[in-house]
């Protein structure tokens, strides 16, 4: 099983804007089967467990581990776990985490709090967290090799550096005045 593509699960989940059912068919893509079978009350459940999910993250965020995992010991309740393997011919077998018959979202949420549980135990919750742009909230898994990931992305760090830079400057140039 690919434990990272599916804590990077959460992290799409967690990500996604979900304000309505354009948003929702997006993040699945809209030729998957998700996309075609999701419903209305899987966008109401996929929001509720964003929110949760993303408690997660901030407590990682925050070197929080036994909230961290108090939270997706809950969620691992809520979405259990049931594996499966799954294929479309006998040369592509793998593991799905869900048995078809669960709903799309319940689906969905079962493999991204998986994931991250996974990653939770293999690398701790210093490796996952809330970008440091305040602007932007997004959150990421830290897949760097010294674990120094601070923000959600290249574009997120180099303006948050980029600010910090002209802050300094300005800063410099009031003292010199």
């Amino acid at each position: 099983m690919n434990f990272e593509a599916y804590a990077h699960t959460a992290v799409n989940l967690v990500n996604a804007p979900l304000t309505d059912m354009a948003d929702m068919v997006a993040m699945f893509g809209p030729e998957s089967w998700e996309a075609k079978e999701a419903t209305e009350r899987d966008l109401h459940s996929l929001r509720r467990a964003r929110k949760r999910l993303r408690e997660v993250f901030e407590h990682g965020s925050a070197g929080r581990d036994a909230d961290a995992v108090a939270e997706l010991n809950t969620l691992l309740v809520s979405f259990p776990v049931q594996p499966r393997i799954s294929g479309h011919d006998t040369a592509d077998w793998h593991m799905h985490v869900t048995g078809r018959g669960a709903s799309v979202s319940a689906e969905y949420v079962a493999g991204g709090v998986w994931g991250l549980a996974v990653w939770l135990c293999e690398f701790g919750s210093a490796r996952f967290g809330v970008c440091a742009d305040e602007r932007c909230g997004n959150v990421y898994l830290d897949t760097s090799s010294n674990n120094c990931r601070r923000f959600c992305s290249e574009r997120c760090a180099t303006r948050s550096h980029v600010a910090a830079h002209r802050a300094r400057k300005k800063a410099l140039a009031m003292v010199d005045a």
